[in-house]
């Protein structure tokens, strides 16, 4: 499969699919690219993610399936029935894990979505790595190897936070996707994220697609923060 143009992705992370349609009424001119996770997936289901599609928005669903491979191939060829744009899985499950999500995700037609890996998660520190998940080696080096397992797998990306998508394309070629959320403006707080820089120098760094929740759903004006957003990282 190959990946689009760049483009801002907003974390849809509201609890319900009533607040989450009032929130996308919001955009009359431009349907952004939506990241459906596992808040509204959990609590809306299918249903959400068909309304939206129906709506016209691309859609990432960001369920992070990590599991046995046979488990994963099953879940993710109930999950091709959808129609997404992109999903993803955690790279930390093995490349034989990966390669049967592919298999599961791929319809007989041989078409698929775009399936990308995360690789350590942007609230992740690498004192948290180390102490907590006993990964003796650096953040940098455990991100670049899960990157090549992505790549030899034969995903389309990684999940990565915008520090390191400039190495992870060193390591994996241009080609490979970096899909980036711990975005935020600069004079915004950080929240719950470590790793976290703006839409800007993402661009700069090489992001391909950057996802963004709080600095668009919480703003006073989420069509305005969309906007810088784009304006950005899209040069828009």
């Amino acid at each position: 499969m190959k990946a689009n143009a760049n483009d801002v992705i907003i974390a849809c992370d509201f609890p319900t699919a009533e607040e989450t349609l009032r929130f996308l009424d919001k955009f009359t001119d431009r349907k952004p690219f939506v990241k459906i996770g596992m808040e509204l997936y959990y609590g809306a289901g299918n249903e959400i993610v068909k309304e939206i599609k129906r709506r016209g928005h691309k859609i990432f669903l960001d369920l992070k399936l990590h599991d046995i491979p046979n488990t994963v191939k099953k879940s993710m060829r109930v999950l091709s029935n959808l129609e997404v744009d992109m999903t993803n899985v955690h790279a930390s499950g093995t490349i034989e894990m990966m390669k049967a999500a592919i298999e599961g995700l791929t319809r007989e037609d041989g078409t698929r979505p775009l399936l990308i890996a995360v690789t350590q998660l942007t609230s992740t520190s690498e004192e948290a790595m180390q102490k907590q998940l006993l990964i003796n080696a650096d953040i940098n080096t455990t991100i670049r190897k899960y990157a090549a397992n992505a790549k030899e797998a034969g995903l389309d990306g990684v999940v990565c936070s915008p520090l390191e998508a400039g190495f992870v394309k060193e390591e994996c070629g241009t080609d490979f996707m970096t899909v980036t959320p711990g975005i935020r403006f600069a004079d915004s707080g950080k929240d719950d994220q470590v790793r976290i820089t703006t839409p800007e120098k993402a661009r700069q760094i090489g992001s391909d697609y950057i996802v963004v929740g709080r600095p668009i759903t919480a703003a006073e004006d989420p069509v305005a923060a969309y906007n810088e957003c784009c304006r950005q990282f899209l040069g828009e």
